[in-house]
């Protein structure tokens, strides 16, 4: 056999052996997406069977064909502090405006004390005893300072997406490959150059890491803040449906602001796949 032939049998396999990976790839992710479904329906399924044969009660669990019926009357008719969109935006609204200056603060902090040690030995206590506190609590705070408006919800938010921001960009920040750095500096890089073009885009990976977490902590601060004093929100929603006992209600609000999260999340995610295309695919998905 010529060496040509080998060649370009090697090239036939190695050709097929991607195609074999993508398409057990591809096949897996439908496996996987089947199965997601497929416990959905089984939950909703037994939760509503259980609450119609009375297993459970009823009244206070409620049961998905409530909860549906719920969301449909809130989206056609509205609510009573007005339509549900409005309701939904308000809350998106304050949870986005929170997550942006929380990250905003937690990436330009914890990078700068990431680079300077002296002033993260000098602040860290604080931000260490800050970070012990149960910040949930601050809530009700917040709404004595700023009143019933957005401004108290986006305070809780910030508080909540701050901390686990900061605390990645810090950690990206001191984990930077040193030989990196070294070698910046050896061709003549300065300070500002170091950390805008070798810290940051190092650190960025950590980063995204905590985004996805923090904007759930941002909703978590916006619905907290609007459970305990509001005239607008998801959250107002909630604390309504409690008053009156409607736990169809309650529940239909959280479905609601699960698929917020849920949307919010796959967005991120498709950031993070745009802008890491370099990252090497999971092991998982190549067996």
């Amino acid at each position: 056999m010529s060496p040509e032939t080998i060649t370009a049998s090697a090239a036939v396999t190695k050709t097929e052996r991607t195609r074999a990976r993508a398409r057990a790839a591809r096949n897996r992710k439908y496996l996987v997406t089947a199965s997601r479904i497929a416990v959905l329906l089984a939950v909703v399924g037994l939760w509503e069977w259980l609450a119609r044969t009375a297993v459970i009660d009823p009244f206070n669990f409620s049961m998905p064909s409530k909860i549906w019926d719920q969301i449909r009357t809130w989206a056609v008719d509205g609510t009573a502090q007005g339509s549900l969109w409005e309701q939904i935006w308000y809350t998106l609204y304050e949870a986005l405006l929170g997550w942006v200056i929380g990250v905003i603060a937690g990436v330009l902090l914890g990078i700068a004390l990431g680079r300077v040690r002296f002033a993260a030995d000098v602040l860290g206590p604080y931000i260490k005893v800050l970070n012990a506190l149960p910040r949930i609590v601050l809530a009700p705070i917040f709404l004595i300072w700023f009143g019933l408006g957005p401004a108290s919800k986006v305070a809780s938010a910030v508080v909540l997406v701050f901390f686990p921001v900061f605390f990645n960009a810090f950690q990206g920040a001191r984990e930077v490959d040193r030989n990196l750095v070294a070698n910046s500096r050896i061709l003549g890089a300065g300070n500002r150059q170091v950390t805008l073009q070798v810290v940051i885009p190092s650190a960025t990976s950590w980063i995204f890491t905590s985004l996805h977490v923090s904007f759930g902590f941002a909703l978590i601060g916006a619905i907290v803040g609007e459970y305990i004093g509001a005239t607008k929100g998801l959250g107002l929603l909630v604390a309504a449906s409690q008053g009156t006992f409607n736990a169809a209600g309650v529940y239909a609000a959280m479905v609601i602001l699960a698929i917020v999260a849920l949307l919010a999340e796959g967005l991120l995610t498709f950031l993070e796949k745009r802008l890491f295309r370099w990252k090497p695919a999971d092991a998982d998905t190549t067996r």
